[in-house]
């Protein structure tokens, strides 16, 4: 089996999110900005209900960028959030060392800008033997163009393209699984379209149970 076709799990991959900060989402016009933040929550989630090993990381936040968004960093109560100066992230020693820490070759990776923060530290991951997956939905950048022409890049290169909810799906595999069932729902639920479903689900599940306890009694 090679590397490519062994499928992420909770126990084999590592997430990492570069840069999710108020300036460089100002800059974001490749995607639907509140698309990409439910995307990115919805890998933060999954981190947490699979406990998956993640590392954040910021520039400049207090010079120009400001602090990662609050909505992933709430989930991950007193980790480390690694500030930068250097726009690839493998260049800084403190990042290098928190990838290493998690023990994973395998690593979702996902940040802002595409063909930077997310482009820079892929190419140099890759040659240092990482196995990098780009959930490209939970990706920016300054256009549409830029984030494809990165894209392109990093595939050429060897990394995975995915989507958020790929990510999490691969990660869950069977709906038997019920220690991480309801983790899972609830991310549909909160950023997914079909939390529609889920939360219609959920009031006809709790519909009929009131009923059947209402002709019980």
């Amino acid at each position: 089996m090679s590397n490519k076709t062994e499928m992420l799990t909770p126990d084999n991959c590592a997430l990492v999110l570069v840069d999710f900060q108020p300036a460089m989402y100002q800059g974001v016009q490749s995607h639907d900005r509140l698309a990409v933040m439910h995307n990115v929550q919805a890998l933060g989630r999954a981190a947490r209900v699979f406990g998956l090993p993640t590392v954040l990381t910021t520039v400049a936040k207090d010079s120009f960028s400001g602090p990662f968004m609050p909505e992933v960093t709430d989930l991950f109560p007193g980790a480390e959030i690694i500030d930068r100066t250097s726009i690839n992230s493998w260049l800084d020693t403190n990042f290098r060392e928190a990838v290493k820490a998690t023990g994973r070759r395998k690593i979702v990776l996902a940040g802002l800008w595409t063909s930077a923060c997310v482009t820079f530290p892929t190419l140099d991951m890759l040659a240092a033997g990482y196995e990098i997956y780009i959930p490209t939905d939970a990706c920016g950048d300054t256009s549409g163009e830029a984030h494809e022409r990165a894209v392109a890049r990093l595939i050429d290169a060897g990394a995975v393209p995915m989507t958020s909810l790929q990510t999490v799906f691969e990660l869950q595999q069977d709906w038997a699984r019920s220690e991480t069932y309801e983790g899972v729902m609830d991310i549909l639920y909160r950023h997914s379209p079909y939390g529609i479903q889920v939360g219609f689900s959920k009031w006809a599940l709790g519909e009929h149970a009131s009923e059947a306890g209402t002709k019980a009694a």
